[in-house]
């Protein structure tokens, strides 16, 4: 009886077994998916400039800061393939801009960091794309209010970036310590250069956000512009991109947005979308003032 009972329990085995196999043939997993994760240090560029500025990759302090930028930043797949889809969006605004300005094509990775492209809002009280801060957005003629918050409209918040770093570069005499200072105001970048005696970035003993700031920013631009070299596959068409827009003038009072919308044709959450800077369901408007307001073409 008990040989009956080993030879059962040893079948049973055998039978469970090969229901196992036939169970894991059929959803045999793809030879990708059973490879090992690959993580691993990358070799940092021999060169590497922001704004037509090196960065002293001679100095070890210089170069240990920027690789943990590039292995943080890379590693943060998601956030880079976002980062990225958002870039063929925005950045075709950004760009003329910038270059209208004389402001280097590098400080598009500034908005990138300083927002991810989105219309955040810090904990300081800083919004929108640049992340500019409610004094410095009225100082520089943007509207602030209840009802309107110009720090959300793309390209009037780019103007203000770079009427900032223009000054930032008049002041420091070069782009690097422009984009330190948009970090941490022009008044505590040159407070901190007296201090300590010098006229570098790279020689500032700085707070641990300003530390990073400049490298973060070398950073993902070296990862967005050299992609295959992290692993990352990605194809310029699949980023996000604006739909056909019309430009519609408003110089009068909006009693509702969201009727205004209905009279075009398109929903409240539409109008909002595209129109961020709109901060409240109506406009008073008493000044008769002329807002561009973009609605997707027909």
């Amino acid at each position: 009886m008990r040989n009956k009972s080993i030879v059962f329990g040893v079948l049973l085995i055998a039978l469970a077994f090969v229901g196992l196999r036939s169970a894991q043939s059929d959803e045999a997993p793809h030879p990708v998916e059973v490879r090992p994760s690959t993580v691993k240090p990358f070799a940092l560029p021999k060169q590497l400039d922001f704004a037509g500025e090196a960065l002293p990759l001679s100095v070890a302090d210089v170069r240990e800061k920027l690789d943990r930028e590039i292995l943080v930043n890379s590693y943060w797949q998601s956030n880079n393939l976002l980062m990225l889809k958002r870039s063929s969006k925005y950045f075709p605004i950004i760009e003329p801009i910038l270059a209208k300005n004389g402001v280097p094509d590098d400080f598009k990775y500034l908005a990138l960091i300083e927002s991810g492209l989105q219309n955040v809002v810090s904990p300081a009280g800083a919004a929108g794309y640049w992340q500019i801060m409610k004094s410095t957005g009225i100082e520089n003629g943007l509207e602030i209010n209840t009802e309107v918050d110009e720090r959300y409209h793309i390209e009037k918040s780019t103007q203000v970036a770079c009427d900032y770093l223009n000054e930032a570069y008049g002041r420091f005499g070069n782009w690097t310590l422009a984009a330190a200072s948009y970090n941490m105001g022009m008044a505590g970048t040159a407070r901190r250069l007296e201090e300590q005696g010098v006229g570098s970035y790279y020689d500032l003993l700085l707070n641990s956000e300003t530390a990073r700031y400049v490298y973060r920013i070398a950073a993902v631009k070296h990862i967005h512009e050299n992609l295959a070299d992290f692993g990352y596959v990605y194809h310029q068409d699949q980023g996000y991109s604006f739909p056909e827009m019309d430009t519609i003038f408003v110089n009068v009072e909006v009693a509702d947005w969201i009727s205004w919308a209905k009279t075009q044709g398109i929903t409240y959450k539409t109008l909002r979308t595209y129109n961020p800077w709109i901060q409240s369901q109506q406009l008073s408007n008493s000044t008769n003032k002329a807002y561009q307001i973009w609605v997707p073409s027909k």
